[in-house]
């Protein structure tokens, strides 16, 4: 029998793909198959899947829109690559974090909250309203007065009210909390307002945020606080929004309390920068809402119940409770509705997320739970010929929960969607149909296809990968003594059961146990807030798009220096953002040409060829080359540069020796922050932690994105952090940390309610001897003999 046409389009087949390092890269991708793309991190396994086919799946479905509905999309560029055939529509499933939003919740996220809110409106008792009256973010509105009503072509006034019940606790405007602010941390009474009286973060004398309140008129700027009358201090503290003219402007004056509370504690504390959330760490008491009990929720939400619960009381209970308790409801006329809140509760369990509670605040969800949480909607769909592209989704989990990941990703596949996973973990490369390996090295030295075939193949092909495919960890016995310890007494927040706990110094402990177990909640509450303590987790870097590595650790300063005083020029000259920034693209290196209702192209400045700087500028050279040359040398070899002959740099030497230490050598100085990985920006941010000198690090997951030949060197840096003096604890999940780590403490024994415990405190070889935890039963697994 023939095969029909239609069935011989069952590969994407992309050509010359040049994205990031991509070197011309020609691949086929067989469709309806789970393939995974593997290689070192660097190496262009997501310049491949996300960059490239990704990318152009999107770009093209946008052009379908018509133009005015293209307005309003992003506008995305096309990738670099010669051709792409057999693309099908792409859905992507990254760990981008969600939305910090103070009031975003894993309810509001998933929509779980929107079917409960149409549950209690349709059956709890007393009805008190429509879906709005059970929401925490619609306030409640009443107003009265005179309308215009036109009748028989007769306009009459009439009086009219209108009422609108919303759910939203006007105690706490829907947020759960109160905060109490300690004003001796918001000005300093000592000075004035033109001399600096205010210590809020971004209120410096002269600037507009200080000009604000010293040119109001309500006070004289030039006397101390302390000398204010009672009612300066009340303007200047606590006045409510009051229009007033400045320099001839029309602007709205708040005093400080209400401003501050306006611009940063109506922000969630996960989504501000660091130094903003020092500031409200030492200057903010939060406490949960008296008037709502922290539910949110207005009295009259919380009146209404189903088998008596009030919505608030359901969204605090444990997602795999919630949906017990819903398969006990029996409601007449909510069957389809209990049906589908049923199917949704259910995707949460069959995902590991079962020990989550619909009121957690999305900005709290780590990367990996971001993720599952974005593939719950894509479970019960019945879209099929569909490709998604994972990043990572083992990412954040405990090696007993990446087969139920592993089911997951086969179950999609086996609906007739295209799976492509970018993964490092040998557990999801095993069920692979296909597999993709990049290098053979990171950044310039990759962006190849080393390997295309089936897991047997992988084996026997010699790549970097095949090689440590099979790669097991031994068991540390000689272990490191402790010279002390942190005593953790009554730790509680979230599933913490009074745990007491001692945390050894001067060594490398290791904090294991499945996800939600209660590991980042004990961080969290007793130790990444502790003096001399530097937590680094995985959360977005601050920065702007010219942002780089060279900026953000401060190495670019010593580098402009080493060229103005090489050159007898000023440092301005060689920032991309000041005085050396070609005029044309404003140091930015390319043009976006927007054509009204057409996309926007985006090409490289004529003018500097996308180096960003001034021909002038770019004649003057340290150590044969000039600046655009040395911000785009890998970290490696910019440490070969700066370290002897003629480009000699000492303080950049130091800063490029602790990034490359932590893995990242094969980034360029100047490539952009927001193209790294959760990964690489950690391990940025540790670099940069490792500079300031402090006694305990605590490192959040420190191998998310490391190939496992690179684990061998992370475990060498962390090593070598021990053995200078410092502590070490690492939140983790990988066989091979724990094996060599000196100590562990495993929480658990599961998620949720059913963990918040300290199960186990010893040494790796006391833990696999144990056998009692599911982290002993995997590591005597996976260690060698």
């Amino acid at each position: 029998m023939a095969t029909h046409p239609a069935d011989s389009h069952d590969t994407i087949r992309v050509r010359g793909a040049r994205e990031n390092n991509l070197t011309g890269v020609d691949v086929d991708v067989p469709k309806r198959r789970l393939t995974v793309f593997t290689g070192v991190s660097g190496s262009g396994k997501s310049s491949l899947a996300f960059g490239t086919i990704a990318a152009e799946s999107q770009r093209m479905i946008n052009e379908t829109y018509s133009a005015f509905v293209q307005g309003f999309l992003p506008q995305l560029a096309r990738p670099e690559l010669d051709s792409i055939d057999g693309v099908t529509t792409a859905i992507l499933v990254d760990q981008e974090r969600l939305g910090a939003n103070i009031r975003s919740t894993v309810g509001t996220v998933s929509d779980a909250n929107a079917m409960l809110r149409t549950l209690f409106s349709r059956v709890g008792e007393p009805q008190i309203g429509p879906p709005n009256a059970f929401s925490f973010n619609t306030p409640s509105v009443k107003a009265s007065g005179a309308i215009l009503v036109e009748r028989t072509g007769r306009a009459k006034r009439e009086r009219a009210s209108f009422t609108m019940l919303g759910g939203m606790c006007p105690g706490c405007e829907g947020t759960g909390r109160v905060s109490d602010l300690d004003l001796a941390q918001l000005y300093d009474e000592t000075k004035s307002i033109n001399d600096g009286a205010i210590t809020v973060p971004g209120y410096k004398p002269g600037g507009w945020s200080v000009r604000f309140y010293a040119e109001s008129g309500f006070f004289d700027p030039d006397k101390p606080v302390r000398d204010f009358t009672p009612e300066e201090l009340d303007a200047f503290l606590h006045k409510d929004e009051t229009k007033i003219k400045l320099n001839g402007i029309n602007i709205t004056y708040a005093g400080l309390v209400p401003q501050v509370r306006k611009s940063m504690l109506s922000k969630d504390r996960e989504a501000m920068q660091s130094h903003i959330r020092t500031f409200v760490d030492r200057a903010v008491t939060f406490m949960s809402c008296t008037e709502c009990g922290g539910t949110r929720l207005a009295e009259t939400a919380r009146s209404s119940k189903i088998a008596g619960l009030h919505i608030g009381e359901a969204c605090a209970m444990q997602v795999s409770d919630l949906l017990a308790w819903v398969r006990g409801l029996e409601l007449e006329g909510a069957a389809p509705l209990l049906t589908a809140l049923d199917d949704l509760l259910a995707s949460f369990v069959d995902i590991g997320l079962g020990y989550l509670s619909l009121e957690r605040a999305s900005g709290t969800l780590s990367g990996g739970e971001a993720q599952r949480l974005k593939m719950i909607k894509h479970l019960g769909s019945p879209l099929t010929d569909v490709t998604y592209v994972f990043d990572e989704p083992t990412a954040g989990l405990h090696p007993h929960d990446i087969e139920r990941m592993n089911d997951l990703l086969v179950q999609l596949r086996d609906k007739g969607n295209t799976v492509l996973v970018v993964e490092h973990k040998p557990e999801t490369i095993a069920i692979a149909d296909h597999v993709i390996d990049m290098g053979p090295g990171a950044g310039a030295h990759g962006g190849e296809v080393c390997f295309a075939g089936d897991l047997a193949g992988l084996h026997e092909s010699g790549t970097v990968t095949g090689r440590h495919l099979g790669d097991r960890a031994r068991i540390k016995h000689q272990v490191r003594a402790p010279n002390g310890a942190i005593e953790v007494r009554g730790a509680s927040s979230n599933n913490l059961r009074d745990v007491d706990v001692d945390v050894p110094l001067g060594v490398l402990v290791a904090l294991t146990g499945v996800a939600g177990s209660g590991k980042s909640s004990l961080v969290d509450e007793k130790l990444a807030r502790r003096d001399g303590v530097a937590f680094v987790d995985q959360t977005p870097i601050k920065g702007s798009s010219r942002s780089n590595p060279a900026t953000y650790t401060g190495l670019l300063e010593s580098i402009r220096k080493a060229f103005a005083k090489a050159n007898g020029v000023k440092p301005a000259l060689f920032s991309s953002n000041s005085d050396g920034a070609c005029p044309t693209c404003k140091g930015n290196g390319t043009i976006t040409t927007e054509f009204g209702f057409m996309q926007g192209v985006t090409t490289p400045c004529e003018d500097c060829g996308g180096r960003r700087f001034t021909a002038a500028v770019l004649e003057y050279q340290f150590g044969g080359r000039n600046i655009a040359d040395v911000l785009a040398l890998p970290i490696s070899d910019a440490l070969d540069f700066f370290s002897s002959g003629e480009g000699k740099v000492p303080a950049a030497a130091k800063i490029l020796k602790r990034l490359n230490d932590v893995g990242i050598g094969y980034v360029s100085l100047g490539q952009a922050l927001s193209t790294l990985s959760g990964g690489e920006r950690q391990r940025l941010k540790l670099a940069v932690q490792m500079g300031d000198g402090a006694d305990v690090y605590v490192l959040d997951e420190p191998t998310t994105g490391l190939h496992l030949q690179d684990i061998e060197a992370m475990l060498a840096m962390l090593d070598e952090l021990v053995d200078s003096g410092h502590s070490v604890i690492v939140i983790e999940h990988h066989q091979a940390v724990m094996a060599h780590a000196d100590w562990i403490i495993d929480m658990g024994p599961g998620a949720g309610h059913d963990g918040g415990r300290v199960v186990f405190e010893g040494t790796p070889a006391q833990l696999t001897a144990d056998g009692s935890t599911l982290t002993g039963r995997h590591l005597a697994g996976y260690v060698a003999e």
